[in-house]
């Protein structure tokens, strides 16, 4: 293998390890800010010696044992107490020849430690989102900036200052308990969710679709619901998950070009899934209580489950679920899927009349899906010049190629 498809094959790994390199290391050194740093100094060892040595037969087990010896070495030249060196010892054992099965098969919830770090309350709302996008999903800072809809100067800045007001605080890496673990799952809600909804639909890249980011944010949601086994948006988030991922193998065609919802094969959708989705609904359901935005979310990806085909799809109810998600939580791109939901019910006139009153809105002015939408309600009344030009407006914000090149093809199709 040549030097860069070795480097490339690298990218490739750290992508799906990073965030595990980060929260074992921060396990260890209880701070973030240092973890990313040792975490980087990881990588770059193993750019270094790979291409000459041959990339591992487990490479992220060989990353983790390099990434927390760096920082166990780095607590020595600290000289830190006896007693940090009995507690390091009582954790981990390191022996001489590197035992690769016991730390691939090391049971631990670090990710969800360093989700929960990084949703500490001395950081804001959006800074915690972002922190742990980038710790967990490996998303580089533009690519926060588009999920976020605001500069990637801002995002970079908010890392930032989230990383040194974690270590400047001294904020422990753990699972807090009791009231401390209710005022953080909002957050902890939030950042799953759009781990799941950046595998699910790329922001920027060659792919349209992640898994591992998708099976990551569920396997947390799972955890979540372990700890947490009352509270109903935990069900709600880990419904919709499930439901969503039940698309995958239909979401993209033999190219990895992307494939609609109403153009996929629905015999592709797996049943065990959907039925884990309903599961949890039904939780929700035995709990009791209003259901927040993640369960009518759930409960809107439950219709286009239960639809054999998209001809049978109940867009009244869906429509009636997005009125509801419009009072529990607004917001502009909640007005858009509305909208398509009203369009779907009541004709694309009455969508795309929602869809001009979101023009202005300032959140919305880099967001694609918003000349997408536009520009197939416009096609749907037959309004082909104008639906072309939305189209081509769409492909110039995306920074996802497959995203790009359906959008291009659309245009085509109107021209």
């Amino acid at each position: 293998m040549t030097t860069y498809r070795t480097h490339r094959t690298i990218e490739g790994i750290w992508t799906v390890e990073s965030a595990r390199i980060i929260a074992g290391v921060a396990r260890i050194i209880q701070d973030v800010s240092i973890a990313e740093d040792l975490a980087q100094d990881t990588l770059a060892i193993a750019l270094e010696k790979w291409p000459e040595s041959g990339i591992p037969e487990k490479p992220g087990a060989w990353l983790m044992t390099v990434a927390k010896r760096l920082a166990i070495n780095l607590l020595r030249r600290n000289k830190l107490r006896d007693q940090k060196y009995e507690e390091i010892g009582r954790n981990m054992e390191f022996k001489a020849k590197t035992d690769y099965d016991s730390i691939d098969e090391e049971i631990n919830d670090d990710l969800l430690r360093l989700i929960f770090t990084t949703c500490h309350p001395v950081l804001s709302r959006e800074t915690r989102v972002a922190l742990t996008l980038k710790l967990l999903c490996g998303l580089k800072t533009d690519e926060i900036a588009q999920a976020f809809l605001v500069s990637e100067s801002t995002i970079a800045q908010r890392i930032v200052r989230a990383k040194r007001t974690l270590s400047a605080s001294k904020v422990p890496f753990e699972v807090p308990c009791g009231l401390e673990l209710s005022s953080r799952m909002s957050s902890v809600l939030d950042v799953i969710y759009l781990m799941f909804n950046e595998g699910y639909s790329a922001t920027g890249g060659e792919n349209w679709i992640r898994p591992t980011l998708c099976s990551e944010a569920i396997r947390l949601g799972r955890i979540l619901a372990e700890i947490l086994p009352e509270e109903p948006e935990v069900h709600g988030l880990i419904a919709l998950m499930e439901i969503q991922a039940s698309r995958f193998k239909a979401r993209i065609g033999p190219s990895g070009e992307p494939i609609l919802l109403q153009d996929q094969n629905r015999a592709l959708w797996d049943d065990l899934l959907i039925h884990r989705g309903y599961s949890a609904l039904k939780r929700i359901e035995q709990i009791g209580g209003a259901y927040g935005p993640y369960s009518l979310q759930a409960c809107i990806a439950a219709c286009h489950a239960k639809a054999r085909t998209a001809s049978e799809t109940d867009w009244q109810e869906i429509s009636a679920l997005y009125d509801a998600l419009s009072q529990v939580a607004p917001s502009p791109i909640v007005e858009l899927n509305r909208a398509v939901a009203i369009s779907m019910a009541y004709g694309p006139a009455a969508g795309l009349e929602i869809v001009d009153a979101l023009e202005d809105e300032p959140s919305l002015k880099k967001y694609h899906l918003l000349p997408a939408v536009r520009g197939d309600l416009l096609a749907k009344l037959e309004r082909n010049e104008e639906a072309c030009a939305e189209f081509k407006r769409a492909a110039s914000l995306t920074q996802n190629e497959q995203e790009r090149a359906l959008l291009l093809k659309r245009a085509a199709d109107y021209v």
